[in-house]
């Protein structure tokens, strides 16, 4: 009885401390922070709009200075579904050049579509896309409240604290010109903390995985630092990254402290996994063989950790590849060496947060297998 007490008061304390850091986090990180550089007066009207006629399809020649492009344009009426004239009926276009012909999908009659207003003129902007992401969300949560449960729940709770943390508390403070570095070790800080305690309650096995993560998080920190001093990085790896550097004169951002929070947040997920699983493993081990000892308890928690990490560095290898795959191709069509595609910074950086990320989790594995095996033999190792 009185465990499930302490599990359920520690399990709302730590609920409240999130929200807490999260609403205190947010008014801190908001308070300078860059909203819309580009004046009101210039920028795009873009509303919700429903497609209720074709009216025309055009294929002409449009002359630019560089020659003519054959151009397919559509003409058609649309139904504003949200904004102050919601319900009037407009005519719109959409201009399809002749090299998007096949990839560029035409409007077509009830299409719901985005359409921004230029002068007296309505233009296709995109189609809407976000009902099916929040369907998808939908059966995404489903299929976790069904087969995890209360640990289903656990997840979606932690899963949400960490979205709003770095979408609510880490990319204001980034903004708002505060440090990079700080705010990046905080923010990461707090996911592992309230991602291990919801999942696993406050105990010696979460405590343990905790330390050994946010060792294995330091650890990708100062292995950044070290690797952008070496290699002398601006930053500078795309269009996006020049965007950000003509955001603000007055307080510019730190592309390179970009990059160190890039690799912290992209690497702490992997990190957790392996420190959890390893903590999770050493855990039930002790308790059903009572008598192993400190040295034998953190052999056996090398042991499986060498296992743990060989599938997971697969995994968070193969994450960066994915997510980086079609600028690695275009960069590839377009170098002309080996040499200039491999010393690019856009590459660089990709190689640096695949191999520190997976460094990290390799080095999580040894202090979180000491840390679990002085905590649950009571053994000091300090």
């Amino acid at each position: 009885m009185k465990n499930k007490l302490f599990f359920y008061a520690s399990y709302a304390l730590i609920v409240v401390f999130a929200m807490l850091f999260l609403f205190f986090g947010n008014m801190i990180a908001s308070r300078n922070m860059i909203i819309g550089t580009m004046p009101e007066e210039f920028r795009p009207i873009v509303e919700r709009a429903r497609v209720a006629q074709i009216l025309d399809v055009l294929e002409d020649d449009v002359d630019f200075f560089w020659g003519g492009l054959l151009t397919k344009t559509i003409l058609f009426e649309a139904e504003l579904m949200s904004g102050d004239e919601r319900g009037r009926i407009v005519r719109a276009w959409q201009a399809i050049p002749e090299e998007f012909f096949g990839i560029e999908t035409p409007v077509e009659d009830g299409d719901r579509i985005l359409i921004t207003q230029q002068g007296d003129e309505w233009y296709f902007e995109n189609h809407i896309r976000a009902n099916y992401i929040i369907f998808l969300g939908a059966a995404f949560i489903a299929l976790l409240l069904i087969f995890g449960r209360t640990k289903g729940l656990s997840t979606l709770l932690s899963l949400g604290f960490t979205c709003v943390a770095v979408f609510a508390v880490f990319i204001p403070a980034i903004l708002s010109g505060m440090n990079i570095y700080l705010s990046a070790i905080i923010v990461c800080t707090f996911i592992v903390v309230i991602t291990l305690f919801l999942l696993n309650g406050v105990n010696k096995k979460s405590i343990a995985a905790i330390i050994g993560c946010l060792g294995g998080v330091l650890a990708a920190g100062l292995l950044t630092l070290l690797m952008n001093n070496l290699m002398r990085l601006t930053g500078l790896t795309g269009q996006e990254t020049i965007q950000l550097v003509w955001l603000t004169t007055e307080n510019p951002i730190d592309l390179n402290a970009l990059i160190f929070a890039g690799i912290l947040i992209g690497a702490v997920g992997a990190i957790m996994d392996v420190a959890l699983s390893l903590s999770s493993a050493l855990h039930e081990l002790k308790l059903n063989a009572k008598d192993m000892s400190f040295i034998q308890l953190y052999k056996s928690g090398i042991t499986i950790g060498k296992d743990v990490i060989g599938a997971t560095t697969n995994t968070l290898v193969l994450a960066y590849i994915g997510g980086s795959l079609t600028v690695i191709l275009l960069m590839t069509t377009q170098t002309f060496s080996a040499n200039e595609l491999f010393n690019s910074q856009y590459v660089i950086v990709e190689f640096m947060q695949a191999l520190i990320g997976t460094m990290g989790l390799i080095l999580a594995m040894p202090l979180t297998a000491l840390v679990c095996a002085a905590l649950f033999t009571g053994k000091k190792v300090i």
